[in-house]
């Protein structure tokens, strides 16, 4: 990971056109070929990104560019899209990189893990006929939440939150690109499940060819009575 603090400008095209004027920023370079821009607030969440696989190229500014300031652009090219981040970087304040290794993903508790275990044990519900062939199934990003096959034994990957946006159909699409490269695996459709998805998740899920579950918590766990509903 590469980890640079910068007075930088953003632009990004493709899908959509967006632009970061000059500031003080954080910019993130991961290993899977991901870039992010941070500022100092608007929580956890990027100002702008380029999901991997990307690809990175520096070079030198243009005399326009030079004239204000500029001392080096980067291109972030998307490698299966035309999307492009470009970020001017006019002065440099802070920089290290660190190999972090393989990480070893998220331990889930709470409800999160108590969904992962009843969706394996009903596995039905992601489509009769179906059946888990494990859960946290390893991966050299992380482990996939569940991996199953579907009544035609095609393999279907898993992704489980409590509340499901956009982040975690990244995430699935990630785990996507990885296992389909394995001939023992491929094809893989994914699955995004969660108590609650939040319609842009629907969106750039339905857009990836992703299907989306809601599950219903307390009906999977029998608290929920549905004979004693009135409605």
């Amino acid at each position: 990971m590469r980890v640079v603090i910068a007075d930088c400008s953003v632009d990004y095209q493709g899908r959509l056109t967006a632009h970061l004027p000059l500031a003080r920023r954080l910019l993130i370079i991961k290993a899977d070929g991901s870039v992010l821009v941070h500022s100092d607030g608007g929580s956890y969440k990027p100002l702008n990104w380029m999901s991997p696989p990307a690809r990175l190229s520096t070079s030198e500014p243009t005399e326009d560019q030079s004239a204000v300031g500029v001392q080096e652009v980067w291109t972030v090219s998307a490698t299966k899209s035309d999307d492009v981040l470009k970020i001017l970087i006019h002065e440099t304040h802070e920089e290290i990189a660190h190999d972090l290794g393989v990480d070893p993903g998220l331990t889930k508790d709470g409800v999160e893990a108590d969904l992962q275990r009843l969706l394996a044990e009903q596995i039905d519900l992601v489509g009769e006929g179906s059946m888990l062939i494990r859960r946290e199934y390893p991966t050299a990003i992380g482990p996939v939440d569940i991996l199953a096959r579907d009544a035609k034994g095609a393999t279907i990957a898993i992704e489980l939150k409590r509340r499901g946006d956009i982040d975690g159909v990244e995430q699935l699409t990630r785990y996507l690109e990885l296992l389909n490269r394995d001939p023992r695996l491929a094809p893989v459709r994914g699955i995004f499940a969660a108590q609650q998805i939040k319609p842009q998740a629907k969106v750039l899920a339905t857009d990836r060819g992703i299907s989306c579950l809601t599950l219903d918590y307390d009906a999977m766990r029998d608290v929920d009575d549905k004979d004693a509903r009135l409605f």
